[in-house]
């Protein structure tokens, strides 16, 4: 199964080191990050798991809920985590599926034969609250993963999903988006954007940030 962007993210029952999990149940109406790790007690993917234990407050404040997928088993997992909470100076406080017979990372497209037969690549899926791919991130073995990167995306995703805009190569938080092209009514421009625009090009048209003061 190939996974786009667009396509309902698949609902699974698996075990993980907080249990049996549904993936539905679970997301419930928030956000997801499902990223996939192509074993246990591998040191890439300990310091992103680490990390990802300490953006929590993060996540919390933008509705998200991350979840890890390894291909060992749930006991090897408690393992691990003790090993992230020791070195990486924190507590892993989200579920990590145990993916043993590989179901999840075939519905989710992580195994790339080229790269490995065995064992899943690193990806990453952002999914929205209402079970659509929003974001697929593929990243080699050698190279860790850009959690800043992820949050920008979670970021610009919220806010184009309820303004007219869309974000520019580099955007930050309070910087300024970039109006629709379908949107040419004056009257229409004046009401949505109340602060105003600039218009570099005819397509090309600058905002403030919509939702910030």
């Amino acid at each position: 199964m190939t996974l786009r962007l667009g396509d309902t993210a698949p609902d699974f029952e698996q075990e993980s080191s907080q249990g049996t999990l549904r993936f539905y149940d679970f997301l419930g109406d928030n956000w997801g990050i499902l990223f996939s790790h192509p074993a246990d007690y591998t040191p890439v993917c300990t310091t992103e798991l680490g990390y990802t234990a300490k953006l929590q407050d993060e996540f919390t404040r933008r509705g998200v809920k991350a979840i890890a997928l390894s291909v060992d088993d749930v006991e090897s997992h408690q393992g691990w985590i003790s090993d992230i909470n020791e070195t990486q100076h924190t507590t892993v406080n989200f579920p990590i599926i145990a993916d043993q017979n590989r179901k999840v990372s075939t519905l989710y497209d992580f195994i790339h034969p080229n790269a490995s037969e065995t064992v899943t690549v690193r990806s990453l899926v952002i999914i929205d609250p209402h079970k659509k791919v929003r974001l697929i991130i593929t990243y080699p073995a050698s190279t860790g993963r850009n959690f800043n990167e992820v949050l920008r995306v979670i970021d610009s995703l919220q806010l184009t999903d309820n303004y007219k805009v869309a974000t520019p190569a580099n955007w930050e938080q309070g910087q300024d988006v970039v109006i629709v092209p379908s949107i040419k009514d004056e009257a229409e421009l004046k009401q949505r954007f109340p602060k105003g625009y600039t218009a570099v090009k005819p397509y090309l048209r600058l905002t403030p940030q919509p939702d910030k003061t």
